[in-house]
């Protein structure tokens, strides 16, 4: 019997990597853990990150996971190196392929990254794009407000795009011509960031999505897609799953009814 694949984070946002990952392999089983009662992990220390990141690999390796994604950008920011060092399977974070991604997109060299304040002050994104290019010159501008209007299914409209020409101006004024989502959520208004940013440029702005990019790279480590009828996922939340479930159908894009959705302790 093949093996899952395990997804952790601290919410909702990492069930767009599940969608993505879900498109670009469908026959894969998939578990994804919601740390519901702990998010956010943006205002906790690195050392409470780590921990609750070893927490999260530890009940997804009962599973007998047979590789993890860290869909949670401040996890990937603090706590990777400490769960690859642990672990004896693969662990991928979403950072990387999104910086590679940006790189591989623009052709200016000028990078925008949208991204929670605790991920935009890590520098994470500048590290890595600059990581992968040292000519990149990186702009990262915190969204805040983008978490709870995806949450609330607020993804197209006044309100969104207000938000947007308030968070897009200062990547307007160094003119980058790719944005980088470098948060879960932020894929339910790729479209309103992106024709937001294209009227303020005046020009065409290419948007990247992390979650595309991290489903990507993972496609490209299995090789050949399996073969098979269609994957599961299984979804395990620390807290509140009634109210999970809830919102969940719009990270995934698609009506969670019949998803099995366990609440667990850590």
């Amino acid at each position: 019997m093949a093996k899952p694949i395990g997804i952790f984070d601290s919410g909702l946002g990492g069930l767009t990597v599940a969608r993505a990952i879900a498109a670009a392999l469908p026959a894969e089983d998939l578990v994804y853990l919601g740390d519901t009662a702990r998010v956010p992990y943006g205002t906790r220390s690195a050392e409470t990150v780590i921990k609750y990141a070893i927490g999260c690999a530890d009940r997804l390796l009962s599973y007998d996971i047979k590789l993890l994604i860290v869909a949670c950008n401040t996890a990937s920011g603090v706590a990777l190196e400490a769960l690859q060092t642990r672990l004896d399977i693969p662990v991928i974070g979403v950072i990387q392929p999104g910086a590679r991604a940006g790189v591989w997109a623009t052709r200016s060299g000028r990078i925008g990254v949208l991204a929670t304040a605790g991920t935009v002050a890590s520098g994470a994104y500048e590290r890595a794009i600059q990581g992968e290019n040292q000519t990149m010159r990186v702009f990262a501008q915190p969204a805040p407000l983008f978490v709870p209007l995806a949450e609330e299914g607020w993804v197209t409209g006044e309100v969104p795009r207000l938000a947007a020409q308030r968070y897009l101006r200062p990547l307007v004024e160094v003119d980058v011509d790719t944005i980088v989502l470098g948060c879960t959520h932020y894929p339910l208004l790729n479209e309103t960031i992106h024709d937001v940013a294209a009227e303020l440029l005046g020009h065409d702005v290419i948007i990247v999505d992390s979650a595309e990019a991290t489903a990507a790279a993972l496609s490209e480590m299995q090789g050949e897609p399996r073969a098979g009828p269609g994957g599961s996922l299984r979804i395990l939340v620390t807290d509140l799953p009634g109210q999970f479930a809830a919102s969940a159908s719009r990270f995934l894009g698609k009506p969670v009814q019949g998803l099995d959705i366990e609440a667990i302790d850590l």
